[in-house]
């Protein structure tokens, strides 16, 4: 079964997007520095169809004004709308685009039958070290420093042609989402809200994920009232491209849940 390769135009924005299966729709975010290449190992699924988009300032999708959580989470709102897909929806969200899926699902709690939050960003953001911006800046023209970051947060994957394509995709990144994308992560403020959300969801991380421990996602499944929690041996950050067929497994069982 081939990967298609689609574009649709929300509200003024163009996203680009990949299908992959057949079955169940399910909506899978893409995380900071990422796009839909991240999905590309894992969109093979039995009984599901995997949509995966670029957010708007990521990939091939237009970039916009502003680096927000929510107004990516109503991109994706409007992009459920935009391709008809069923709704309630299942939706997967990896890192940035845990935070992402977490303001979808909280606002729009008719259009999400139930979330697998990925080494997300827990409800009440993430802070990075002020003395850690200068080098994010330097992401924007440093292709090689871009190339270790994205090494780090897949450390199991033993691809290096993979990892470069990542990069290049990476690069691709409106220039003001860089710092803009951690400024957002800091702004994301969920706590007390996301009690609201009454729908299963799926906490998943690895543990040897040097940006969220197993005891940040146990407190992220805690703000949930009907979560489960699923730590990962020997996987870093990013499960879907150090171990596609864990992460395949992994969303059959969440589907079927």
């Amino acid at each position: 079964m081939s990967i298609e390769e689609r574009s649709v135009t929300v509200e003024g924005t163009r996203i680009s997007y990949r299908v992959g299966g057949t079955g169940k729709p399910v909506l899978c975010i893409h995380g900071n520095t990422g796009s839909k290449l991240w999905y590309e190992r894992a969109m093979q699924i039995e009984g599901a169809r995997v949509v995966a988009p670029d957010m708007p300032n990521f990939g091939d999708s237009d970039h916009i004004d502003t680096a927000d959580i929510d107004r990516y989470a109503d991109h994706m709102r409007d992009f459920i709308r935009a391709l008809e897909l069923p709704q309630p929806l299942p939706v997967v969200g990896h890192s940035l685009g845990g935070a992402v899926a977490m303001s979808l699902a909280v606002r729009n709690p008719e259009m999400v039958e139930k979330l697998m939050l990925v080494d997300s960003a827990p409800p009440g953001g993430l802070k990075t070290p002020e003395e850690h911006y200068p080098i994010i800046e330097q992401y924007k023209s440093n292709r090689e420093l871009m190339l270790q970051a994205l090494g780090a947060v897949t450390p199991t994957l033993n691809d290096p042609a993979f990892l470069e394509r990542l990069a290049d995709e990476a690069m691709k990144m409106n220039p003001i989402a860089f710092s803009g994308n951690a400024r957002a992560l800091e702004r994301f403020d969920y706590r007390g809200r996301t009690e609201s959300f009454t729908a299963p969801v799926t906490v998943v991380v690895g543990d040897q994920d040097a940006l969220i421990t197993p005891d940040v996602a146990r407190a992220t499944g805690e703000s949930f009232p009907r979560a489960t929690l699923r730590i990962l041996e020997g996987v870093g950050h990013s499960v879907m491209v150090e171990q596609p067929e864990t992460f395949k497994s992994l969303v059959r069982d969440f589907l079927h849940s």
